[in-house]
């Protein structure tokens, strides 16, 4: 029928632009994790901002990968996540991959606020004495959180399938589909605590950086010392504002997420699929080009790439 061939041309459409996201924003990550593995590997030791960095763009290769299976499925083969276990182990190793993703961004948000910032409170004093041997605790703590998330999504996945999903007629798959969404309230709560912890995480990190730079621009001499620290707020400051503009975008397609999910606007959600692929590709990708080390390996491998293209043509 005409409303069944729409429905296909739009699912080939999503999967196709997806597709070309999710292959770049793993490219991206890929070489992001490449680079500071063979650094590891040459120093035999990475600072903490480079452990972020590697955890981060692993937890965003991986959670690409599960995003765009899950997008294939849903929109190639959606009775395929009608087997058993596939919609759990799918949604659950996304959830723990993204909530790691977005907690352990939080953690370079932060490290970047207490390495930049000063402040005299005694406990911040301590915590950027400190922050090398807090950064592996944070690290393992957002691992653990994320584990817990992605095991709590699964068991409620499984629940909403074990008492929903028993029809056999494709007629009444729909309806199906609808019972398990009125089910899946819970999973938008965990999703909502991880998105606005996060998103928290960020606010308050560029609010102290903010007054800090604020403060010390108020007391900033002539002095070489002086303008060195304005420079490196001010390079903090940007990356925790790309942070904070990428969270804000990603937080408002969780919003529409939550009103158009169980009402089937097409358009609304494809426009949540291109944000939700794009930005762990976007966001790694302003990371690198954050670091001037990361940076110069990134435009070296692109002009010898570009090199052997011309060589060959």
């Amino acid at each position: 029928s005409p409303q069944q061939s729409n429905v296909t041309s739009y699912g080939a459409t999503t999967v196709a632009i997806i597709t070309l996201e999710a292959i770049a924003g793993m490219w991206i990550n890929t070489f992001l994790v490449c680079v500071l593995s063979i650094a590891w590997v040459k120093k035999k030791s990475l600072n903490s901002n480079e452990k972020i960095l590697l955890l981060l763009g692993c937890s965003r290769f991986c959670s690409l990968c599960f995003s765009w299976i899950y997008t294939f499925l849903s929109k190639i083969y959606p009775y395929c996540l009608y087997v058993h276990h596939i919609l759990h182990l799918l949604q659950g190793g996304y959830s723990f991959f993204n909530c790691s993703n977005f907690w352990v961004s939080a953690c370079l948000c932060v490290f970047y606020c207490i390495k930049i910032a000063n402040f005299r409170n005694r406990f911040f004093i301590y915590l950027k004495v400190n922050i090398d041997r807090i950064v592996p605790l944070l690290l393992l703590a957002s691992l653990i959180f994320s584990l817990v998330i992605g095991i709590l999504v699964y068991n409620i996945i499984d629940n909403a399938v074990c008492k929903n999903l028993n029809f056999t007629c494709q007629g009444r798959v729909w309806k199906a589909t609808i019972r398990i969404e009125e089910h899946l309230y819970p999973l938008h709560f965990v999703s909502g605590f991880v998105y606005t912890t996060s998103f928290m995480a960020v606010i308050f990190s560029a609010v102290f950086l903010l007054f800090s730079l604020w403060r010390h621009k108020r007391k900033m001499q002539t002095n070489s010392m002086n303008s060195l620290s304005v420079d490196a707020h001010i390079r903090a400051m940007k990356s925790i504002l790309s942070f904070f503009i990428m969270y804000s975008i990603n937080f408002m397609s969780f919003i529409l997420t939550l009103i158009y999910s169980t009402k089937y606007q097409n358009h609304v959600m494809f426009l949540v699929y291109l944000i939700q692929h794009a930005f762990p590709g976007v966001h790694s990708l302003m990371l690198i080009f954050s670091n001037p080390k990361l940076e110069k390996t990134l435009l070296r491998s692109l002009s010898c790439v570009k090199c052997k293209v011309c060589m060959r043509q």
